[in-house]
Parts: C-alpha cells; sequence; structure tokens
C-alpha cells in the first residue's frame, strides 16, 4: 500500500499546488476503500466520474448502454451476484459488450449527478431512487430512462435474460414479463401452490378492503417457478415468516392467468392485465398495499426467509411509515436478534 502513496505524493510535488488541485478533481472516481465484509466489484467496472448524462453518451456513443449497481458491503445478495453471476464468463462478457457498469455504493459519501443536473451523493441518490434492497440495478436507455430495474438478485438465468432483454432493446416491444417467460425456462414443479392463508377466489380488492383493517398481500406466482416452489416450501415455512402471515388478507394471482380481478378503483381486469398494469416482471412477486389501496412496498426479485420475514415485520408493523429505507430496517431487526442471542441467518 505504500508505494502507490508514494508515487502519488511525488507527482503531487512534480505538478505544483494548483495543477495537482486541478488533476485530482478531473480524475474518474473509483468505488470506495472496501471495509468488513467487502463486496468484491469486477475489475471492468468503470471508473467515473459520476456524472450520469455524460455517461449516458458516451456509452450510447459506443453502442452501449449505462448498467447502474446499487449495493452495500455484507450484502450477500450482492456477493451473489458478483460471484455466480458475473462470476459465469458468458454473462460478464455480455455485460461488457453492451453495458458500460458503474457500482455505486446505498451508503456512500462519493458525490454524483443525476438525469436532473443535481449533484448529491450515493445514499441521497440511493434515497431519491427508493433503493430497497441490494442489490439494485438500473438498466437505462440513451437518455437516462430505466429500460429495466433489477430491485434485488435474480438468479444467473434470469439476470441472463434481462441484459439481453435492454442491450436488444426489447422494452421498446414487450414488457420484461412476457420476454422472461419464453427465454427463462425453469425446471419447476409446473403448478400452483395453495396455502390455507389464502383468500378464495373470485378476487373483489375493493370489497376486500371495506371488510378488512389488515394490509393486503398480492402475491403474483407462475406454475413454472423455481423461485415460487422455494416460497412456499422454505419461505412460508420459516417459523419467523410464519408468524406475521396473519397480520395480511392474502390475495394469490398467476401472472399471466385469465381469471377476473376487481381491483381497488372498482375495475375488473384480468390477472395479467392487472400485473401489466402494475409493472410486474419476476415471480414470485408479493405487492403490498394499505388501508386505502396505496401500494407501499414491493418484494418482487430473489429472497432467503430472513428477508422475507424482514419485509413481512416492515409492512406488517407499519414500520414502513416512520422508516422509509427498509436496509435500515433489516439492519435494526438483526441487531435486535443479536442482543437476545438469535440467529441471524442472511443467507439460508
Amino acid at each position: 500500500m505504500a508505494r502507490p502513496f508514494r508515487l502519488y505524493a511525488l507527482l503531487m510535488l512534480a505538478l505544483g499546488p494548483v495543477a495537482a488541485a486541478t488533476w485530482a478533481a478531473e480524475q474518474p472516481v473509483t468505488a470506495a476503500q472496501p471495509g468488513a465484509h467487502a463486496i468484491e466489484i469486477p475489475g471492468w467496472f468503470k471508473e467515473s466520474f459520476l456524472d450520469f448524462p455524460e455517461e449516458a453518451k458516451e456509452a450510447a456513443s459506443h453502442q452501449k448502454r449505462l448498467l447502474l449497481y446499487f449495493g452495500q458491503d455484507g450484502c450477500p445478495y450482492c456477493k451473489e451476484l458478483m460471484q455466480a453471476n458475473f462470476g459465469r464468463k458468458d454473462i460478464a462478457e455480455k455485460t461488457r459488450q453492451h453495458f458500460d457498469a458503474i457500482a455505486l455504493n446505498i451508503w456512500g459519501d462519493r458525490e454524483v449527478v443525476w438525469f436532473d443536473g443535481k449533484p448529491r451523493t450515493e445514499k441521497d441518490l440511493a434515497a431519491l431512487l427508493k433503493v430497497q434492497f441490494t442489490p439494485t440495478l438500473l438498466l437505462l436507455d440513451e437518455r437516462g430512462g430505466v429500460a429495466l430495474r433489477v430491485n434485488g438478485y435474480y438468479p444467473p438465468h434470469k439476470f441472463d435474460a434481462a441484459l439481453d432483454y435492454v442491450s436488444g432493446r426489447k422494452d421498446k416491444e414487450l414488457t420484461f414479463a412476457e420476454f422472461l417467460k419464453t427465454r427463462a425456462a425453469e425446471p419447476a414443479s409446473g403448478k400452483l401452490h395453495d396455502e390455507a392463508f389464502f383468500t378464495k377466489p373470485p378476487h373483489d380488492l375493493k370489497r376486500l378492503r371495506a371488510a378488512s383493517r389488515k394490509p393486503i398481500a398480492v402475491l403474483f406466482e407462475q406454475k413454472e417457478c423455481v423461485g415460487c416452489d422455494e416460497l412456499h416450501a422454505k419461505g412460508f415455512k420459516d417459523s419467523a415468516a410464519s408468524a406475521l402471515l396473519p397480520s395480511f388478507e392474502w390475495v394469490r394471482l398467476e401472472l399471466f392467468g385469465k381469471a377476473p380481478v376487481t381491483t381497488f378503483d372498482g375495475q375488473t381486469l384480468s390477472e395479467a392485465e392487472w400485473g401489466r398494469n402494475l409493472k410486474v416482471a419476476y415471480t414470485p412477486s408479493i405487492v403490498f398495499f394499505d388501508e386505502a389501496g396505496r401500494e407501499v412496498f414491493r418484494v418482487d426479485a430473489y429472497l432467503k426467509p430472513f428477508h422475507l420475514a424482514s419485509s413481512l415485520e416492515y409492512v406488517g408493523t407499519g414500520a414502513y411509515k416512520s422508516e422509509p429505507q427498509f436496509q435500515r430496517f433489516i439492519q435494526a431487526r438483526a441487531q435486535r436478534m443479536r442482543s437476545k442471542g438469535q440467529a441471524v441467518e442472511l443467507w439460508k
């Protein structure tokens, strides 16, 4: 570590104070020095000035798009993304070919410039963009519009499809859910799993809202869905999650189903139509609604039982009303559990 610092110091002396300050200000910034439980970012991620309008222009000049990664140290899903996804040669090469990838820390203090032209810190940008899960990836088009947002971890086969969807400009033709249905076949059970706590169809959410004071959890699933199988086999069976399930009215819908649903505003739509309106792209997804029928939170990526239970507690207790950042809620919950001598298993 001493040698790079010595070379840097000699360079500063040679340049002189004014020139040195100018030179330093003009250098692209890199991710902060890693701390405990740091996530190792691939070396091919771009060193960036973090001026995203300029980055988008530069990417477009090379027929690329921007991929912004929001992560944090100690995040097992971020580690899985870096190792299981970007660790695959085909995925890494495809990402490098079609995207300029830039890493951001959701708690970071580096200055960034978003597409509104305003400078702010990484953590303020994460708050502005309502980043609730890590990793969160924004795959942007040439003008800075979000071609696809990935709120959490996607397994490699679904992540690979996400890259194809955005790099192939398919976001202008069909939804990602429709694209994913044909591009990411899974060795799943081929059936929908029923649970005793599910409400019975036909589903009239307006009437259900009027009859119950509980928040409503709308679960979108598919028959060919490994994550759905795992949710029922492990997630709902987890003791912490299971204890929180009665806090909600549960409505299970098939993402591409044809059954009628009466929405909170009284419209009658098919399951598929409402899922499309809600922009549900991943299964299983859980969309949570409050007493007024407003969406307050959603889970739309792969989750282990600890984070599923955390999501249920976050909404079921109303904690989201006083703590807008889910990651801070998770940290507090984990600390509270550890203080009671309870094990905190983030990736089990």
